[in-house]
């Protein structure tokens, strides 16, 4: 697929994958924040992982996933990119439109592909318009544009961040649509006790007892990152990977080659939690690092035990992003289970582009009654959370 538009002023193209693309020049878009060695705001949209997942083969042909990044030039210089995907398929997005794909199939019309501007199988909110502020309105029309000129049913931007859908939403037929998730905010704590004096007697003494359990186990669990992981470490963890992928979605989407990749450009990017008996990895959770937040990706155990899981997935995230100074933890999509783990829910954003304006207004129906519920929803689990109340309704915390 190729395309330019406003030549007066812009050339938009596509590339056939950020691998044909310089990394600097890619970077200095993705996140400029690291320009000075400093951490990106999140990994995800770097190009070292975006390649990781082309040069793995985890997106490419045969996947449904045919990487198309979107540039856009201006005066000869790169001054905004996309991390675009076109797509035959819904999988792997986490922002769910199968429902949307079948009423357009069933009243005879075409769904697939589509456009998808995201982070493959990464449910992490993170800026998708790259580049200045003032060039996400031109790249988001576009995208809308490309859409159009060559038939497709629609273009999808999904986990955008919430400026970018304040300045995108209703811009040229643009659907804004909010979704919720669980992300752990850091109060100013400095210790994980802190945490807990924060919280109700009752989820205070459940969190207790439930590290209590997973220590029981009687497991060696480690914190590892940068050069502390070994290629030994990647071994172990597509076990788990495979075991957990198997069990939720049949086939896991990323790789064994991917891991490789992230052990050779990504290790200062990854924190491991492993546990290991006799010096054998037996479980581990694999978090990503950004310059505020920790975000859990994939989990996965040959041995499983009571609380195990969240120990390795929740506490110990919260424990070393409090040790770190960080804001906040992102732990993954869906799961209330988290809310008693002091996850609260947190909007999600996204924007959707529908060409056919009929099926535009009844997406648009739908999105506006999904936004109700979404914030009773929200509301409803926010007073079920297991912070103390203003005004020490609950006891005070032991000394």
């Amino acid at each position: 697929m190729q395309d330019t538009a406003n030549r007066q002023t812009a050339d938009v193209r596509i590339a056939p994958g950020v691998l044909s693309l310089d990394p600097g020049e890619w970077d200095a878009l993705a996140c400029p924040e690291a320009a000075n060695g400093g951490r990106p705001f999140d990994p995800f949209t770097t190009h070292r992982f975006l390649a990781a997942l082309e040069r793995s083969g985890s997106v490419g042909a045969g996947t449904g996933w045919q990487p198309q990044p979107l540039i856009l030039h201006r005066d000869g210089r790169a001054v905004a990119a996309a991390p675009l995907y076109a797509k035959t398929h819904s999988q792997g997005e986490y922002i769910f439109d199968h429902g949307w794909a079948e009423a357009w199939m069933r009243a005879g019309g075409r769904y697939y592909p589509k456009l998808q501007v995201a982070v493959p199988f990464t449910p992490v909110t993170g800026r998708r318009f790259l580049g200045a502020a003032e060039d996400v309105r031109p790249l988001a029309r576009a995208l809308a544009g490309i859409t159009e000129r060559n038939g497709l049913s629609s273009a999808h931007v999904t986990f955008c961040t919430a400026d970018e859908a304040a300045a995108v939403g209703g811009m040229d037929g643009y659907l804004h649509r909010v979704t919720q998730q669980y992300h752990w905010l850091n109060r100013g704590y400095d210790s994980f006790d802190a945490f807990l004096a924060d919280l109700s007697s009752r989820k205070r003494k459940a969190i207790r007892k439930e590290r209590e359990t997973a220590r029981a186990a009687g497991l060696d669990i480690r914190a590892l990152t940068g050069d502390a992981i070994e290629p030994a470490h990647w071994d172990a963890f597509w076990a788990f990977y495979q075991d957990t992928g198997s069990r939720k979605w049949g086939r896991p989407y990323l790789t064994r080659a991917f891991f490789d990749e992230v052990h050779r450009t990504m290790r200062d990017d990854v924190l491991l939690v492993m546990a290991f008996r006799n010096g054998h990895p037996v479980a581990g959770a694999l978090n990503f690092i950004g310059r505020d937040a920790l975000y859990g990706r994939y989990w996965g155990a040959l041995e499983h035990h009571p609380c195990l899981h969240f120990e390795l997935c929740y506490h110990q995230a919260i424990d070393w992003a409090i040790a770190q100074g960080l804001d906040r933890v992102e732990a993954g999509a869906q799961g209330e289970h988290k809310l008693a783990r002091g996850y609260m829910p947190a909007e999600i954003h996204s924007l959707h582009w529908i060409a056919d304006a009929g099926f535009r207004r009844a997406v648009a129906d739908y999105l506006a009654a999904e936004r109700r519920a979404v914030a009773e929803d929200m509301e409803i689990l926010t007073s079920m959370g297991p912070f103390r109340r203003a005004g020490g309704a609950d006891e005070p915390p032991a000394a």
